[in-house]
């Protein structure tokens, strides 16, 4: 694979949030997809919806040959529709995905790790997310420090304490 490069998304390429968007919904079975509509749902719309006009919305995407692979997405999500991962409204909820073919290369912990900077110099105390049990990546999230402080029956809602990172 060639050289990937992190970096921030531009306001031409902000439609490819809808495709990143429904690519961080966790399909628990690859043969009965979720239709791609799911995305217009409210709940999981607000992630995306006029993104980069809330003064907290911040993209970042890695970049493979100047084709996008896969982004990580902050956003304070405490309005009328809370995130999933709402813990307050003033932390930034995280939304991470990458294309199918590009998992399990590392690239998401690279995107990771360079938001939680970002967050850091922009002097964030702490980041939240929500994800299902079953979904793999709840190892990768535990890998880079964030902590599960909620649970239901099929998600958790984790956090990362800024200044307690990095965790190794």
């Amino acid at each position: 694979m060639n050289e990937i490069k992190i970096r921030e998304i531009t306001a031409n390429e902000l439609n490819l949030l809808e495709d990143l968007l429904y690519e961080a919904v966790y399909q628990s079975d690859e043969t009965n997809l979720i239709p791609r509509e799911v995305v217009n749902v409210p709940q999981i719309r607000v992630y995306i919806d006029k993104f980069g006009q809330k003064k907290d919305d911040y993209c970042l995407v890695a970049d493979l040959n100047s084709k996008i692979i896969g982004g990580v997405w902050i956003r304070i999500l405490a309005d009328e529709i809370r995130g999933f991962g709402n813990i307050d409204d003033k932390t930034p909820e995280f939304a991470i995905s990458l294309f199918k073919e590009y998992r399990n290369c590392g690239i998401g912990t690279q995107l990771m790790r360079e938001m939680i900077e970002y967050l850091k110099t922009k002097s964030y105390k702490q980041v939240s997310l929500s994800v299902q049990k079953a979904n793999y990546a709840v190892k990768m999230y535990k890998k880079t420090g964030f902590q599960i402080i909620e649970e239901n029956e099929e998600e958790y809602i984790m956090l990362l304490k800024l200044n307690e990172y990095p965790i190794d």
